[in-house]
């Protein structure tokens, strides 16, 4: 005969408190999903543009130095060197090491802070070289 017990219940989204540390590993998965899938779609066009002649490849340049192109060339950017310093910071705490609760929470904010300020610094020596 079985006995009733009650079972534990996993943790789900409304008992976990968010913080930095969270937001930021989250982030890490969104910036690499992004780049990768956004990434191979431009390298693909790119590749058939070229191989397709002259006029492909110059539709493709048109749109990849319009507006747009640029609003998107600075989102992976941003996508990059977010992902680079989460990568940087998982490979911290891979080691062991940041895991205090100061610790973790400085490197995280440090991400979403850095992020910003270099894909800033890359793009404004981008439109200085091209003045």
């Amino acid at each position: 005969m079985t006995s009733e017990r009650a079972r534990p219940l996993s943790p789900h989204l409304t008992i976990w408190k968010w913080g930095p540390a969270m937001a930021a590993s989250i982030f890490h998965r969104v910036t690499g999903n992004g780049l990768a899938t956004v990434g191979a779609m431009g390298l693909v066009w790119w590749l058939v543009a070229a191989a397709s002649g002259p006029e492909a490849y110059a539709s493709f340049m048109a749109c990849a130095t319009s507006w747009f192109g640029k609003l998107v060339g600075i989102g992976l950017t941003w996508f990059f060197f977010q992902h680079l310093f989460g990568g940087l910071r998982h490979l911290v705490l891979d080691t062991g090491a940041g895991y205090e609760l100061r610790t973790n929470k400085t490197w995280s904010l440090f991400i979403f802070a850095a992020a910003p300020v270099a894909t800033a610094i890359v793009w404004l020596l981008i439109f200085w070289k091209a003045l």
